[in-house]
């Protein structure tokens, strides 16, 4: 059995037992023990982590640790300019798709109205979680940490703000999604893409208000859905840019 000392950074900290918290300390690994396993071993999903430094050099999830090994761990970086080949991949290749656990239905309506492919039902358990971000590559949105560490999980976020709009924000900071956004193209119910109908089409459907006022609307072919331009969307629009401005601040030069 090897030992090795580790060193986590910014709020990776939260995820550490309190007297871990903020400094080095030496811990035994495991026999054959990677970067991935002690991290986790030590309450910080790996999912959080950006960047393992193994005495002063860049290392990969999968390294074994060795005695006396150095170990610094950071999260994502908002100041420090990192050169790419340093930093471990945070999010799936391709366009962004999640599946977000039982507890967030509010930001799954939110990612879904702002154009992102996001599979929620609150039925779901753990192992569906785990089994659909894996064959989908999707990545996990969730706020239970014992969740990221599951074998089949690779891409994720552990989602700390409570309020939906403030996750919201956290999610698109977190993977870049500032100029991805495409707003009202996906069913806020079931997650399938809107088309635009002519209101002939739906006029059966609509309160008489709306019909006498509104001409454009679109629907979803799964749920039937009929969708148009009224208040709501209006302040779900406000919501949108807000967020949107703000993380794309974030997510500027640093």
């Amino acid at each position: 059995m090897a030992s090795a000392t580790f060193r986590f950074y910014g709020e990776l900290n939260d995820f550490l037992a309190r007297e871990r918290r903020g400094h080095a300390f030496a811990t035994p690994c495991a026999r054959a023990a990677t970067t991935k396993h002690m991290v986790e071993a030590l309450g910080v999903p790996h999912t959080e982590v950006e960047l393992v430094l193994v005495n002063g050099d860049p290392a990969g999830l999968d390294d074994i640790l060795e005695e006396g090994d150095r170990v610094a761990v950071y999260p994502r970086f908002t100041s420090l300019d990192v050169a790419d080949v340093a930093r471990l991949a945070q999010r799936p290749p391709g366009r962004a798709r999640f599946v977000a656990d039982a507890h967030l239905g509010a930001l799954a309506r939110l990612l879904r109205m702002a154009g992102f492919d996001t599979i929620y039902r609150n039925t779901l358990h753990d192992a569906e979680v785990e089994a659909i971000a894996l064959e989908d590559g999707r990545a996990v949105l969730t706020r239970d940490r014992a969740l990221l560490k599951r074998r089949g999980i690779e891409y994720g976020c552990y989602v700390r703000a409570l309020t939906a709009q403030a996750q919201l924000q956290e999610v698109v900071e977190r993977f870049g999604l500032a100029e991805r956004v495409r707003p009202f193209t996906l069913c806020l119910s079931c997650n399938a893409s809107l088309r635009p109908v002519a209101k002939a089409d739906v006029i059966d459907r609509l309160p008489p208000r709306v019909a006498a006022t509104r001409d454009e609307f679109s629907t979803c072919d799964r749920c039937h859905g009929v969708f148009w331009k009224g208040s709501h969307w209006q302040r779900m629009a406000g919501v949108l840019d807000t967020i949107v401005c703000a993380a794309g601040t974030e997510d500027g030069p640093h």
